[in-house]
């Protein structure tokens, strides 16, 4: 049986439905788990029973600080140990991520993962699509972002769960690889050329400072996205690799529609005097 953790979060949903589609039994692990769900709760063992478990899908849990994640996924490890689950496939970052401020813990993972004695998959997963549009933020005159004119190797979310499902399904094909799971490099510009808006740079001392200007982020998050901005703007997540597609068996959704379908998506939700308006086809964003 296939467990996939953090199932009630985008990437974990995405993968158990894509093993369904394939009619690849496969449940979900989560804090509150829905019917035909197992309670999975990283902060408390206690609930970390992973019997009947071949393959664990272990959903990087990043949402907190680099020692409560590695925390964490240290906890799952130890009970796919204790309860003989045969194979782990992880969900990394990036190999051209080693620059970005949450970086340690995944890699940190990794070394965990190749020493615990199971079998592994790494999916070292560039940054989404989805991501890189949602820190474009529109102004009366356009989009407006950190990122210059660098380029970010983005991927669709579902690409990446299409391809761990594939893993998970014939995990003895992938023992002991480790794939960079990245998309066509893209810019802000190419978002908003899409979207039919000039796009405006923003320095990256102004964008720290809205950051920790914010209310609602927490503590550690002001950084993580600072650091996002300044390694896309200075050219340093733009690697490609074939890997995905390899998996996928097809060219990987473009990540220009998908990030600007993102952006578009939130202006929805802008008052309208904030909400551009261009003659443009595309450009139509109310």
């Amino acid at each position: 049986m296939i467990m996939v953790t953090g199932a009630n979060g985008q990437l974990a949903s995405l993968t158990l439905a894509h093993l369904a589609e394939r009619g690849i039994p496969a449940i979900g692990g989560t804090r509150t788990p829905a019917e035909g769900q197992r309670r999975l709760d990283f902060d408390d063992p206690t609930t970390l029973d992973l019997t009947g478990i071949s393959t664990l899908v272990l959903v990087s849990a990043g949402y907190a600080e680099d020692d409560l994640v590695i925390a964490r996924h240290q906890a799952a490890l130890d009970a796919a140990v204790r309860d003989g689950v045969d194979h782990v496939i992880y969900t990394s970052l990036t190999t051209a991520g080693d620059h970005l401020g949450f970086a340690l813990a995944h890699r940190a993972t990794e070394q965990l993962i190749k020493a615990s004695g199971l079998t592994w998959t790494i999916l070292r997963n560039g940054l989404y699509a989805e991501l890189f549009g949602a820190l474009i933020a529109w102004t009366p005159n356009g989009l407006e972002s950190a990122f210059g004119s660098g380029r970010l190797a983005a991927v669709a979310r579902t690409d990446l769960a299409a391809a761990t499902a594939t893993i998970a399904a014939t995990p003895n094909s992938h023992l002991n690889q480790t794939y960079d799971l990245v998309g066509t490099p893209i810019s802000a510009n190419d978002v908003a050329a899409h979207l039919g808006v000039p796009h405006r740079t923003l320095g990256l001392a102004d964008y720290r400072s809205r950051l920790l200007a914010d209310p609602t982020l927490l503590p550690f998050q002001p950084a993580m996205l600072a650091s996002i901005a300044t390694t896309i703007r200075h050219g340093f997540l733009n690697t490609t690799s074939p890997d995905l597609a390899t998996l996928l068996d097809r060219p990987p959704t473009d990540p220009t529609t998908v990030a600007a379908n993102t952006t578009r998506a939130l202006s929805a939700k802008l008052s309208p005097a904030v909400r551009p308006h261009s003659s443009g086809d595309r450009a139509s964003v109310s």
